[in-house]
């Protein structure tokens, strides 16, 4: 059986790929590279993948394929209509990233509301040796207790966020972009309602027909004017060409990305124009991706191969 890695970068370096060996034959490019990549999986039985697409322009070689494993839980590259005609089965994992993404929504959280960026700087600047008191007010930042977290996805990882709020003595409030997740212990609201009374709004939702541009022009002006908003579902959820204007103009307090509409950034973004870190933070998408976060991922992918060569269905989906 062989085993093709088309991205193997996208794990690290750092997470042993090994264990694999056991399975087959295993080849390991580190990189997509698009005019390539159907004639590296022209033989492969199985193919480990990301971010590339799983569609007919990539597989109409691949005659032996039987399984594509996702290293991630989304699974818009794959065109299921051609895999499922082809009787390619699709694995995905699921729950591996959980603590590591409501983990980094915080830190994106506190470096943004606490201006962290401006107060490291003073110190090593040498302006914090200057002074003649000991403490430095210029920048004002607030208590989290008693404010109001608005989640927009309370899934899995939008639960786990609301807990830790609750713990900082948030109010949390949610918005179900779906309509179908109901949660007692936390209110729901509509979207309107979230947007023009939480302090702090975190999203957490899929991609779909339904979120894409879901944080607009009219959605950021409804907000307050301090409000704080995350990013750690998928990057077309919010028009970033609004939300620059947004932080340029002060519709709002600040920003905390994790996720863009394109990936890795590109030079036109327009956020990428600003570069006051009071104001917006932007991680290269590594809120999932803690040492231990990247592990499971790899232990899960494996254990879905195992669980596929013995005729088992383990984390299989079919669209």
């Amino acid at each position: 059986m062989k085993i093709v890695f088309l991205e193997a970068n996208t794990l690290g370096d750092d997470v042993d790929l090994t264990p694999f060996e056991e399975l087959g034959q295993v080849i390991k490019y580190p990189l997509s590279e698009p005019e390539k990549n159907a004639d590296r999986v022209e033989d492969a039985d199985i193919i480990i993948v990301n971010k590339v697409p799983m569609n007919e322009t990539t597989l109409y070689k691949a005659n032996k394929l039987k399984l594509i494993c996702i290293t991630g839980t989304g699974t818009n590259i794959v065109d299921f209509d051609y895999t499922n005609s082809r009787g390619i089965s699709v694995a995905n994992v699921k729950g591996y990233s959980t603590q590591s993404v409501i983990q980094h929504t915080f830190a994106l959280f506190f470096y943004v509301y606490e201006k962290l960026s401006y107060y490291d700087q003073f110190v090593k600047s040498g302006d914090y040796i200057r002074s003649d008191i000991f403490s430095h007010f210029d920048v004002k930042f607030h208590e989290l207790w008693g404010k109001t977290w608005g989640i927009i996805g309370l899934g899995e990882i939008g639960r786990g966020v609301a807990e830790v709020a609750k713990i900082f003595g948030c109010n949390v409030i949610y918005y179900s972009t779906s309509g179908k997740n109901k949660n007692p212990n936390y209110q729901q609201v509509d979207l309107d309602t979230l947007l023009t009374t939480s302090d702090i709004i975190s999203i957490h939702a899929p991609l779909n027909n339904s979120t894409k541009d879901l944080i607009g022009e009219t959605q950021l002006r409804k907000m307050k004017k301090n409000t704080i908003i995350l990013n750690l579902g998928r990057g077309p959820i919010i028009n970033e060409e609004a939300l620059a204007k947004a932080l340029k103009e002060d519709w709002i307090g600040g920003a905390g990305l994790d996720v863009l509409t394109v990936e890795p950034m590109e030079a036109t973004n327009p956020l990428f124009d600003i570069k006051d870190s009071k104001k917006l933070i932007i991680t290269p998408h590594i809120a999932w991706a803690t040492v231990e976060a990247r592990q499971r991922c790899v232990k899960e992918v494996y254990e879905n191969i195992v669980a596929f060569q013995k005729g088992q269905v383990r984390n299989i989906v079919t669209n």
